[in-house]
């Protein structure tokens, strides 16, 4: 017998707290560059780092959480096979 683990699933609330979130810290750090003392040059450098940030961030999340799932299906499958063993295991049998 196995205990299967449920699958935790984010509320409605916290998905909503974390996109508002990032809107937020967004929308200030695009404000900020074109509110910023400077030539276009500059601002433009600015946003165009902005964005690498953001895009490295959610590839490196993504990275992250393929990693931590593909070792859950890895610990599952031994799991299974160590109960397959048990199972099949006769304490009584001469070898």
């Amino acid at each position: 017998m196995s205990d299967t683990p449920l699958k935790q699933q984010n509320t409605a609330a916290f998905y909503g707290q974390a996109v508002a979130s990032f809107a937020v810290a967004l929308g200030a750090t695009a404000f900020g560059i074109i509110r910023l003392d400077a030539n276009a040059w500059v601002r433009g450098f600015m946003a165009i780092a902005v964005l690498y940030l953001v895009t490295s961030a959610f590839t490196l999340a993504k990275v992250i959480r393929d990693r931590q799932e593909a070792g859950q299906i890895v610990s599952r499958v031994d799991q299974a096979r160590l109960e397959k063993l048990l199972a099949e295991h006769d304490p009584f049998e001469k070898l």
